[in-house]
C-alpha cells in the first residue's frame, strides 16, 4: 500500500466511514457514502466519487476481497466484518477488519459510564466523521481500563451527546428520545435509521433526567442497536422497546442488503 504524507497526517483532515458487512453484504451503504460525502465536502478533498468511491467500487472491493480470504468461521458460517474507507487529501483506502461485537455482549448489555471530557458543540468536527478522532479513542480506552465498555460525552452545557463510538437513546414511557444534533453528535447511520422509522424525540438530556428513563441504548454501524444495563450509577433493567428496536433493525439491515 502506497500511502502518501499529506494534511491527513500533520493535521487529521481526513474522513473515514466504518461500514458493517453480513453475509458479503455492506449495510446501509449509500446513508454511508452520503455521510463520506459530506465529510469531504466540508475538508474540501473532492467528491469521492470522483476520487473512486462509490458503491460499484465499493461493492468490488467486497467481492475481491472475499474471493482471496477466508471469512467463514470454525462452524462454516460467513463472519461478521468491518469495511473502513478512509479518505483524505491524497489517499483512498479500503481495508477490512472482523466486527467485535459478539451475542454474548448483547446478551449481558453495556455498562457504561460518563467522560470528564466535554464534546465542544461549537465545532463543526463534531457533526463530521473525521481523522479528528482522538478524544473518542482515548476516552474508549480509559473506559476499558476502568471496566466499561462505553463512555458518554457531556457537552459544554452539562448536556448529554453521544458515547465515544455510539449515538444513545433513552426509553421512558414506552416513547423514545435522543439527543439533537446540536447538543455536539455525529449522526450516525443507525440513528437516522431509527429516527426515521420510529417516534423519537429529539431533545435536551441532562444527566440528572437518567432516573426518569427505563430503558436506555446506544448504536453504531457496527453493533446496531446495543442494550445498556448500567449508565453511571443508574440500571436500566427493561429491553421491551429496546428488544423491539432490535428486532426491526435486524429485519430492515437483512433486507437492505
Amino acid at each position: 500500500m502506497n500511502v502518501k504524507m499529506d494534511d491527513c497526517f500533520q493535521f487529521g483532515l481526513g474522513a473515514f466511514e466504518t461500514i458493517s458487512v453480513v453475509d458479503g453484504r455492506p449495510i446501509f451503504l449509500d446513508r454511508h457514502l452520503r455521510r463520506l460525502e459530506d465529510a469531504a465536502r466540508f475538508l474540501d478533498l473532492g467528491m469521492p466519487a470522483e476520487r473512486g468511491i462509490d458503491r460499484m467500487t465499493v461493492l468490488e472491493y467486497l467481492r475481491k476481497w472475499m474471493s482471496e480470504h477466508d471469512y467463514r468461521d470454525r462452524s462454516g458460517h460467513m463472519r461478521r466484518c468491518a469495511l473502513k474507507i478512509m479518505l483524505t487529501q491524497e489517499n483512498v483506502v479500503f481495508s477490512m477488519r472482523d466486527n467485535p461485537y459478539t451475542p454474548d455482549i448483547y446478551e449481558r448489555g453495556f455498562a457504561m459510564d460518563i467522560s470528564n471530557v466535554r464534546r465542544n458543540e461549537t465545532s463543526p468536527f463534531v457533526y463530521h466523521k473525521t481523522m479528528n478522532y482522538g478524544d473518542c479513542i482515548l476516552e474508549k480506552r480509559r473506559s476499558r481500563k476502568a471496566g466499561m465498555d462505553e463512555r458518554i460525552f457531556l457537552n459544554t452545557k452539562g448536556q448529554i451527546c453521544e458515547g465515544t463510538v455510539s449515538n444513545i437513546f433513552f426509553v421512558r414511557d414506552g416513547r423514545i428520545y435522543t439527543p439533537a444534533i446540536d447538543s455536539g453528535i455525529l449522526p450516525g447511520t443507525v440513528r437516522e435509521y431509527i429516527c426515521e422509522s420510529e417516534a423519537v424525540t429529539q431533545t435536551v438530556i441532562f444527566p440528572d433526567e437518567l432516573s426518569s428513563y427505563q430503558e436506555c441504548f446506544v448504536t453504531n454501524s457496527l453493533m446496531g442497536v446495543m442494550p445498556v444495563k448500567l449508565l453511571g450509577n443508574i440500571s436500566f433493567d427493561e429491553r421491551n422497546v429496546t428488544a423491539m428496536i432490535m428486532r426491526k433493525y435486524h429485519n430492515f439491515s437483512a433486507l437492505c442488503r
